[in-house]
């Protein structure tokens, strides 16, 4: 294919001329994959699977663009041990045409980034980030436009805003500009200026979360026909109601978003000659095990060498529970929050008054009976310490309406919180048997991501940290688990934040 110049807003965007007798785009779309690059522990997904769909739409359809909506890594060995590589040379293998940032993709900071797009053939996106002279600009383009016979497509790229959500120092040289704003700028200039038939958005801000969600950006729009988005891991079922939203004309804007982890595929289907009078066609594909007859095993060339590192640390048994714990329920919540409790205790030499945990951070679930050393890090993939600070009961009390707006999160025994679901807000705070004292002084311990504002804990920054761990948590954790010894793991299952 052949590609040529165009220029806007002086930026060379690359256009690819398709085949002129094409009538239909086919959109295919993930995000949020975060490293499955093997099954799940329940046997779905997986690259190779996601290999067969791939070739069997590009078998059927000539036009099929591949994209990818953030969040490719992070979440399993293969980037704890390699940090991106891996799942950059399996986008690679899989043909991406274009691929959006997720948060998680700054993980390891700007630099280590920029390694990661460096090994990339697939075409990066932003709207609006400024990456102007930080290591990520050369890579980037605000927008692409994709010409199949005599239609074409416009492509924006919308990220969430880094602030509140990735560590501070991790983004260094992006710069935010309002999503909403230069989504609607850039369609406008697609659709009126450049003469694209549709817009296509690809996002990573949530399906209906913190502004500006897709719901916002759909709402709030004239020229964009269809979201293909990431980061809350909704799934947007079709035919739920939930895949379409009215635009500020009253038109509907198709939103597709496929959970997490590779389990779903999208395919949007662009019929060309009815272009905003129809509306696209959607589903979503499963990737599981029906699909194994037909891999054709040809990543395993590359993902070999890579194996060994991953297998190591899954054969290291550190532990046992006694049933098994998953990721979404109380009882691992409440290990590893009084785990955070006890571990922070040398730090000072002296208790702290609660911890603090929040559910976001905590990546998978464990099985009954053995777990291993790569289960546990996988489980805390992050590069995160403990760390104790001094601060007031009022700041501590609106770092609770935080994790009030996300259903609750983690406090150590002998906390109970209560909170109502419809204003977000505590009703209820006890703190070892005694209501939170706004004036107190109350000593925390929690994960620097969150004292220092991560996870939009902003009334956390306002309190002293007093000490940290020298150990990235999941180390910490590992030799807290093998202390348990003969005795296996069983935490509770109360509720300790909890609604009305």
């Amino acid at each position: 294919m052949m590609k040529k110049a165009l220029i806007a807003f002086g930026v060379a965007i690359a256009a690819t001329t398709l085949p002129v007798w094409a009538e239909q785009l086919v959109l295919l779309h993930t995000n949020d994959t975060h490293s499955q690059i093997d099954s799940t522990d329940d046997g779905l997904g997986g690259i190779q699977r996601r290999k067969v769909v791939i070739d069997s739409i590009r078998a059927e359809h000539p036009n099929v663009l591949l994209i990818d909506a953030g969040d490719a890594v992070q979440g399993t060995l293969f980037f704890t041990i390699y940090g991106g590589e891996v799942e950059m040379k399996m986008m690679n293998a899989l043909g991406y045409d274009y691929a959006i940032l997720g948060n998680h993709d700054f993980d390891n900071g700007v630099e280590p980034l920029a390694a990661n797009l460096a090994l990339s053939d697939a075409q990066w996106l932003t709207t609006n980030y400024d990456l102007t002279g930080s290591s990520l600009e050369k890579y980037f383009r605000p927008y692409a436009i994709r010409q199949v016979g005599d239609r074409k497509i416009g492509i924006i790229a919308l990220n969430l805003n880094p602030k509140g959500m990735i560590s501070e120092g991790n983004y260094d040289g992006v710069k935010y500009l309002d999503a909403i704003k230069a989504a609607n700028a850039t369609a406008w200039h697609l659709k009126h200026n450049e003469k694209v038939d549709a817009v296509v958005a690809v996002t990573h801000v949530g399906y209906d979360e913190v502004p500006p969600s897709d719901k916002m950006i759909a709402e709030a729009s004239e020229d964009i026909d269809v979201i293909l988005g990431g980061h809350s891991h909704t799934v947007i079922r079709p035919g739920s109601g939930d895949e379409f939203v009215k635009n500020a004309l009253g038109r509907d804007v198709l939103i597709a978003q496929n959970g997490k982890s590779g389990l779903l595929m999208t395919e949007v289907i662009l019929d060309l000659d009815s272009i905003g009078a129809k509306t696209p066609a959607y589903k979503q594909i499963a990737i599981d095990g029906r699909l194994d007859s037909r891999v054709d095993h040809s990543l395993d060339t590359i993902l070999d060498p890579y194996r060994a590192g991953v297998v190591e640390l899954m054969g290291q048994k550190i532990g046992r529970t006694a049933t098994a714990l998953s990721n979404e329920e109380a009882p691992l919540l409440n290990f590893l929050t009084d785990f955070i409790l006890n571990d922070a205790e040398p730090l000072t030499g002296v208790k702290a008054d609660l911890a603090i945990m929040n559910k976001g951070s905590i990546r998978r679930s464990l099985p009954k009976g053995d777990i291993t050393r790569g289960q546990i890090i996988m489980m805390q993939p992050f590069n995160n310490r403990i760390v104790v600070e001094e601060i007031s009961g009022a700041d501590l009390a609106a770092a609770f309406d935080v994790m009030a707006t996300r259903g609750g999160d983690g406090v150590s025994e002998g906390v109970d919180i209560v909170f109502d679901p419809a204003t977000k807000k505590c009703t209820s705070i006890t703190i070892n048997g005694k209501p939170i004292d706004p004036s107190r002084t109350y000593r925390v311990a929690t994960i620097d991501y969150l004292a220092n504002g991560g996870d939009y804990m902003e009334p956390l920054t306002r309190g002293k940290q007093i000490a940290r761990s020298k150990r990235i948590i999941h180390a910490d954790l590992t030799d807290y688990i093998k202390g348990f010894k003969n005795k296996k793991i069983n935490p509770l299952a109360k509720v300790r934040m909890r609604p009305e």
